[in-house]
């Protein structure tokens, strides 16, 4: 993505030192930003109601949002599954001619 110019940012409601240690073990080639008091999450809608084992909380739930050089939102992926994400991600760079 980076020889396309695409760039990657990774959004959480998680602490820089998570951040930190999430991605050296998973070796994550791109930044992650801490979001602790869910700002930037609630303003791009992914702060949501989630249930675990029948008990509800609030968090953030896993999506991706392709913003082009104007800053316009040109694609939004909902629940996504990072093993298979980045080529769907690509393919729409190609077909959107970004």
């Amino acid at each position: 993505m980076q020889k396309r110019g695409i760039v990657v940012l990774g959004v959480s409601a998680d602490d820089v030192l998570s951040h930190q240690k999430f991605a050296e073990k998973y070796g994550l080639p791109f930044p992650l930003l801490s979001d602790t008091d869910t700002t930037v999450s609630q303003i791009y809608g992914v702060y949501k109601e989630k249930n675990m084992y029948g008990k509800k909380y609030m968090g953030v739930n896993r999506e991706t949002f392709l913003i082009d050089k104007d800053g316009i939102v040109r694609k939004a992926w909902h629940k996504v599954k990072p093993e298979e994400h980045a080529n769907e991600v690509l393919e729409t760079v190609d077909a959107l001619n970004l």
